[in-house]
C-alpha cells in the first residue's frame, strides 16, 4: 500500500513502479529493500537537528539554577541517596573544575546561582572548600566524606532552563529571566 502510494505520488519511484510491472519478480526483494533503506536515511536526515537550533528543549548539559538555605558557593557538593543516608556521587579531586577554573557556581540575579558542577535535589555541601578538595591526592572515601557534610538538604528552590546551548549569553539571559519573573515558565525541581 505505502509503495503504491509512493509510485502515485513520487517521480523518484517511478523507475521501480514500472520495474514492478514489466519485469522478473525474483529481483523485487532486492529493489524493495534498497528503497526501504533510501527512506530511512531519507527520514533521518529530515530529523537530525540544524545547527542554529535552540531553545530548551534542545539537547545537551542542562542550565541549573538554584537557591540554598546559607552561603556553600565555595563548598564543594556531593550527591545523597534520596534518604540521605549515603552518599551516592562524589567528584574526584581533578573533577572540581569547569572551563579549566574551580567550578564555583556563577552568581547570577537575586541570589540565584548557576550551576557548574552537578547541583541536584540530593545535593549536601562539605565542609571542604573547592580549593581544599582540589588539593587532595586522591578522593576520600565517601563514609569520611560523609562526615563532613554541613547541610544534608541545603537547596530551597532548583529549576531546569533546559539546555545550556539554547543560550548565545548565559548570565544576562538568566538574570533578564529571573528579573521578568519568567521562572514559571521553566521547570521546578524543587
Amino acid at each position: 500500500m505505502i509503495i503504491k502510494y509512493i509510485c502515485k505520488h513520487n517521480a523518484i519511484f517511478n523507475t521501480y513502479c514500472r520495474f514492478n510491472k514489466n519485469q522478473n519478480r525474483s529481483k523485487m526483494p532486492m529493489i524493495k529493500t534498497i528503497l526501504f533503506a533510501i527512506a530511512i536515511m531519507a527520514t533521518a536526515v529530515c530529523c537530525i537537528p540544524q545547527q542554529g537550533m535552540t531553545g530548551p528543549h534542545r539537547a545537551g548539559p542542562q542550565t541549573i539554577i538554584y537557591k540554598t538555605r546559607a552561603d556553600y558557593s565555595k563548598n564543594v557538593p556531593v550527591t545523597l541517596s534520596n534518604d540521605k543516608s549515603k552518599i551516592v556521587s562524589y567528584p574526584a579531586p581533578q573533577d572540581v573544575y569547569f572551563g579549566g577554573q574551580l567550578a564555583y557556581p556563577t552568581p547570577l540575579a537575586k541570589g540565584y546561582l548557576l550551576d557548574n558542577r552537578g547541583i541536584t535535589i540530593n545535593t549536601a555541601f562539605l565542609r571542604l572548600t573547592y580549593e581544599e578538595y582540589a588539593k587532595l591526592s586522591q578522593a576520600p572515601d565517601p563514609n569520611d566524606l560523609y562526615n563532613q557534610i554541613i547541610d544534608k538538604d541545603p537547596i530551597t528552590q532548583l529549576y531546569s532552563l533546559g539546555s545550556r546551548y539554547s543560550f548565545k549569553n548565559i548570565v544576562p539571559e538568566i538574570d533578564s529571566i529571573i528579573e521578568h519573573h519568567k521562572l514559571k515558565d521553566f521547570r521546578r525541581l524543587k
